[in-house]
């Protein structure tokens, strides 16, 4: 082939890869777009149905679900969507979703373990009030598992306009039956969890409508079984994640905790929609370029043994986290000057006073972004294990941050540690990345 037919194919093969990241970025754009929305939305209307100690004890019982996710599913979750591309490579798609079915498996019998010790716990202390509600969180957790992993899978199969649907359904799913719930049964935070258990039901059954489907085409072109054994190279890939899991769900947890403690749970409110205006959007906003560029880089990778290629995709990956932390600087200022503005539009009245720590709190959920993305060169060479000094040590020593800072300041000295727990995050992961890099060279 001529020097010109070869730059032709070349530019060909190009504008074909440029048109279908346009696609797939428009796609994840919209989900996330309308999942944004729909959350905002969903403070609004909670914010109006329920007094700042109602929305509090819901911030509270949330935790539970975080606990659930940091310490079983999130880890399961993480291990499935990384080795998908792995497997299809290798031609044995069936062999991984055996395994995939598996840990998933295991993951719920956890959280069944998990379930009765808390109820068992509950009941021993005479904490009874709390059954109704975290029996509802329970549920929500073990619905919420399964939609990321199921969505973890058409993500790493990159399709991208399932992942958006489902994404937008479940935040609009949200309101609706929330709000019917409570209409139904009465305002109250169990009310609401049951509106979101609700919600994540017919979501799930959504997501094992459309993989069936994806598993039908892809089994025909996937169908010859290797001796992989899928299950132990998807657990040793997780098994650090859910190790640190439970200090990365202190290092949240901690802060609601921490008012609960020093403060009132009114003020958790507070804090709970105060981070879901300024804080999820911006975790949201990560969580989209997470679903569009993590799946490619992992490609992009292939091997983990393929230092030239881990080097070459690190570039990639540095030169997003510097364009991540300009955005986050210039977010943070612009949020500066229309804080007040924004609460008026989403979060009732009665929450209105605490509007000013919103600069400070989209800087430290951007800061986390940025580290989070940063270390997806740890996670494409399967060195995860690295990340367990960080998350355990790390995280405790956050956790006690927040802890003092509430106890001396109050609602002002969380938000201050927050920051400074963002910052403390990003500086171990560059410190991580550069340790796996020179492992590499």
């Amino acid at each position: 082939m001529s020097k010109i037919g070869l730059k032709i194919r070349w530019l060909s093969l190009d504008l074909h890869r440029f048109q279908r990241l346009t696609k797939e970025g428009g796609w994840i754009l919209f989900g996330q777009i309308v999942s944004v929305l729909g959350a905002l939305v969903l403070v609004r209307v909670l914010t109006e149905y329920l007094d700042p100690a109602a929305y509090g004890e819901l911030a509270l019982g949330l935790t539970i679900a975080g606990l659930v996710n940091q310490v079983v599913t999130g880890g399961v979750t993480a291990g499935i969507g990384r080795f998908y591309s792995i497997a299809a490579e290798k031609g044995d798609l069936s062999g991984y979703l055996q395994a995939s079915r598996k840990l998933m498996g295991f993951a719920i019998l956890a959280i069944g373990v998990i379930a009765l010790a808390l109820m068992a716990g509950l009941i021993w202390t005479n904490q009874t009030q709390w059954l109704s509600l975290t029996a509802a969180v329970l549920v929500f957790s073990v619905l919420t598992g399964l939609n990321s992993s199921l969505s973890g899978v058409q993500n790493a199969a990159r399709q991208r306009s399932i992942v958006a649907l489902h994404s937008g359904m479940d935040a609009w799913l949200k309101i609706g039956l929330a709000v019917g719930v409570m209409l139904w049964l009465g305002t109250s935070s169990t009310a609401v969890v049951i509106g979101y258990v609700l919600s994540a039901l017919l979501v799930t059954a959504s997501q094992l409508f459309f993989l069936r489907r994806l598993l039908q085409n892809r089994d025909r072109k996937h169908s010859n079984p290797g001796s992989e054994n899928w299950v132990r190279q998807m657990w040793m890939f997780s098994w650090p994640m859910m190790a640190g899991g439970l200090f990365n769900w202190g290092y949240y947890a901690s802060q609601r905790w921490a008012l609960e403690l020093f403060a009132t749970t009114e003020e958790v409110g507070k804090f709970y929609a105060l981070t879901q205006i300024a804080y999820t959007p911006i975790i949201l906003a990560g969580a989209m370029l997470m679903s569009l560029m993590v799946p490619i880089l992992f490609a992009r990778v292939g091997d983990p043994e393929n230092n030239y290629r881990l080097i070459s995709t690190h570039k990639v990956v540095s030169r997003i986290a510097v364009i991540g932390l300009l955005a986050t600087a210039m977010m943070s200022v612009l949020i500066y000057f229309l804080h007040k503005t924004i609460f008026r539009i989403f979060v009732s009245s009665e929450y209105g006073d605490i509007s000013c720590y919103m600069p400070l709190v989209v800087l430290s959920a951007g800061l986390l972004v940025v580290s989070h993305f940063f270390g997806v060169t740890v996670s494409a060479k399967n060195k995860t294990k690295l990340f367990l000094k960080r998350d355990i040590i790390g995280n405790l020593l956050i956790a006690l941050i927040n802890l003092y800072s509430t106890s001396k300041w109050g609602f002002q000295g969380l938000i201050t540690s927050m920051l400074i727990g963002a910052v403390i995050h990003l500086s171990w992961q560059i410190i991580i990345v550069k340790s796996a890099l020179k492992e590499s060279s």
